[in-house]
């Protein structure tokens, strides 16, 4: 009955415990109908220890080391022992006593604070998840007695109470009622009002029996009440409305979000679900309602902004209607919004980076179904102010987000956002694989996307939501708008343009086809001029949210751009071209915030655009008799080398340094910054 794109794990004879629970826990810490970020916690009693999962860990990904060996006889006598009756000096001494069970300290681990809730229940094996289809009914107005409608006694419900020790106590209130009224020691599974599910077995198989009776009884309830609407009849934006309004209001939250000078990452969702809310008439005085679950404060703070675009208004208009709606946000909640609400359009999710905007993204995405479960089933149940304003300012729950977010990138492109052109291979992919190591997001853009693709899962495969590979086509302004758009879906925008796709024909004047000279001025120039005009909106954008922030255009040029080349004319004239592009761009967008430079490197001679066996320059320039007397690739490699003062070619280690320098430096725009080993010397 669980998710079938989850595949239930094995377990053989040779599985100790810790083997067990290991595999449970990955098990449903990677199915987000259970488990979504670092929510939920697992645990398995051996002898008079207690293993639980550590705060802040992932279950998805979770190995034995993940798990903190306690003590059990401190937790049983905390939760029968005296407590402080302030509430600060009992979370303080809940939290000590947890602590001071831990059997392996100098670790530095943090268990669980549902440590003694795993105590306390009479199973080997503890899985505590936040379920969906269960968080309809514990959300659901009338849950408790939905609750003994469908399960009768075999299923205990618990009203809401604050986690950690009131949590603890109620459960252990609960089950001595339980076990009184029953004659059982235990319930098939337990319901944690506004909070969620505790399914404990003896075995693995003990545990997928209960799950599966619980979650098959819910959706056979759910089939019976209608499905169509639960949040009054919806509208949605047109597809060209929609990606207009993207276009805008995703880089303006960049820039209205930031706390300080690293823009956030927004990224866009419209999807079905999302759209029953935003686009339906009762969605805005459903989204009001607040939080429904711990996770939910923690992940997506308490409240969503709810906004509207009129008909009409400019793009500069929006933003600071944006600006405004955000501002009075901020007074109301106290907080800034980390879920935008746009009518009729879709939701916008924001975090430091793409991972924490993308946790958010589900979270809040999960509520919209809880909420739309617990709309059918009766009615929703908000939590009250008081129990939301305990989790918002809980230590607890503070420290959990800050581990499982990490301790952040650092680097020389931290915090940026980077589209690279031509970077499914050679230069463009090693700048792009450069920027990613330094800390920046980075989109690799190419005609070539299933290189582009392979390229950026490489770079995920480190990092997590580091790289998208896109298509596109320089020369055509529709393929660069998508391109530009998808961005802007996944990342509310974009900080650096790196304009490196280039292409070249060497060919004598005298016998160069036209069709190739067209090719080679179309990529080169009009590329540059096209992917320019496309990027500066958003950039753009960024700074009127912002208005202290800059962004970089950064062209990748040559040395060809700065002299002439023999029997190379439609290359350097191209490239010519773009310095003085380069030069005039400059002097228009610094009143967008918008720095623009060349780079103009040397010969790189290890790329494919040099050593390509059929096509690279050297077989070209061999072809051509552009170097005189020249026999081999090597004889022309060596002829170029002997041109460059340092004797060598150029490499994407010294390319990249002009490229912090440039995003670096605040008071440079409209330069071309040769790096060629000493061969071009500005004059």
């Amino acid at each position: 009955m669980t998710s079938a794109a989850v595949q239930r794990p094995g377990f053989d004879s040779s599985d100790s415990a810790m083997d067990q629970l290991v595999k449970l826990s990955r098990y449903f810490g990677s199915d987000p109908e259970f488990v979504i970020a670092g929510g939920g916690n697992t645990s398995v009693k051996i002898g008079d220890r207690l293993f639980v999962k550590g705060s802040g860990t992932s279950l998805a990904t979770i190995s034995a080391e993940g798990f903190v060996a306690m003590e059990r006889k401190p937790l049983e006598t905390l939760i029968q022992g005296e407590v402080p009756l302030d509430i600060n000096q009992r979370e303080a001494h809940f939290k000590q006593v947890i602590m001071n069970a831990r059997v392996y300290p100098e670790k530095g681990q943090r268990p669980s604070v549902e440590a003694v809730l795993h105590h306390l229940l009479p199973r080997q094996f503890v899985i505590h998840s936040h379920s969906t289809l269960v968080n309809m009914i514990t959300c659901c107005k009338y849950g408790k007695a939905l609750t003994t409608e469908l399960f009768d006694d075999k299923v205990l419900w618990i009203p809401y109470v604050d986690p950690g020790y009131l949590l603890a106590k109620t459960l252990y209130d609960a089950f001595r009622e339980y076990q009184q009224k029953t004659g059982r020691d235990c319930p098939g599974a337990v319901f944690m009002q506004n909070h969620g599910l505790i399914i404990c077995g003896d075995t693995p198989e003990d545990i997928f029996k209960a799950t599966d009776a619980v979650i098959g009884t819910i959706r056979t309830k759910l089939e019976s009440t209608p499905s169509e609407f639960v949040f009054g009849e919806w509208s949605q934006k047109d597809e060209q409305e929609t990606k207009v309004l993207v276009h805008t209001i995703g880089p303006a939250l960049r820039g209205l979000l930031a706390v300080e000078d690293a823009l956030k990452v927004v990224t866009f969702d419209d999807s079905k679900t999302i759209i029953n809310l935003v686009g339906g008439t009762e969605g805005k005085a459903v989204a009001a309602g607040g939080p429904l679950t711990p996770d939910q404060i923690v992940y997506c703070k308490s409240f969503a902004m709810w906004f509207e675009t009129q008909e009409g208004e400019t793009p500069e208009q929006l933003v600071e209607r944006l600006r405004e709606a955000v501002s009075e946000h901020r007074k109301m909640t106290g907080q800034m919004p980390y879920v935008v609400l746009v009518k009729d359009l879709g939701m916008f999710a924001a975090g430091d980076d793409f991972m924490s905007a993308h946790t958010v993204r589900l979270v809040y995405t999960d509520a919209v179904k809880v909420m739309s479960g617990a709309k059918r089933l009766g009615g929703i149940n908000f939590m009250g102010k008081r129990e939301r304003e305990f989790i918002e300012n809980w230590e607890v729950e503070s420290y959990r987000r800050k581990v499982a977010a990490g301790s952040g990138h650092l680097g020389r492109a931290a915090g940026k956002i980077a589209i690279v052109t031509g970077a499914a291979q050679g230069f463009g992919l090693e700048i792009a694989q450069d920027l990613a190591a330094q800390g920046a997001h980075v989109v690799l853009a190419d005609m070539n996307l299933i290189g582009a693709e392979k390229a950026a899962r490489e770079i995920n495969s480190k990092t997590p939501g580091r790289a998208l590979g896109l298509p596109i086509n320089v020369t055509d302004a529709l393929s660069i708008d998508n391109a530009i758009y998808q961005v802007n879906r996944t990342f509310g925008g974009f900080d650096v343009f790196v304009s490196n796709a280039g292409v070249l024909k060497a060919e004598s004047v005298k016998t160069q086809s036209e069709k190739d000279f067209d090719f080679v001025t179309n990529v080169n120039y009009k590329g540059y001029f096209l992917c320019v005009q496309k990027a500066s909106r958003t950039l753009a954008i960024q700074h009127q949210a912002k208005p202290d922030y800059w962004s970089d255009i950064i062209q990748i040029n040559s040395k060809s751009g700065l002299q002439g080349s023999n029997r190379n004319g439609a290359y350097a004239g191209s490239k010519f071209g773009g310095i003085g592009l380069t030069q005039s761009f400059a002097m228009e967008l610094v009143e967008d915030g918008i720095k623009v430079n060349s780079i103009c490197p040397g010969n790189f001679f290890d790329g494919p655009l040099w050593s390509d066996p059929k096509n690279g320059l050297f077989m070209q320039y061999l072809r051509t008799n552009k170097v005189p007397g020249a026999q081999t690739v090597e004889d022309v490699k060596k002829a170029y080398e002997a041109k460059v003062p340092m004797k060598r070619g150029c490499t994407t280690p010294d390319v990249m340094k002009a490229i912090y320098y440039l995003m670096e430096q605040k008071y440079e725009t409209g330069q071309a910054i040769p790096v060629t080993g000493g061969q071009v010397m500005l004059k």
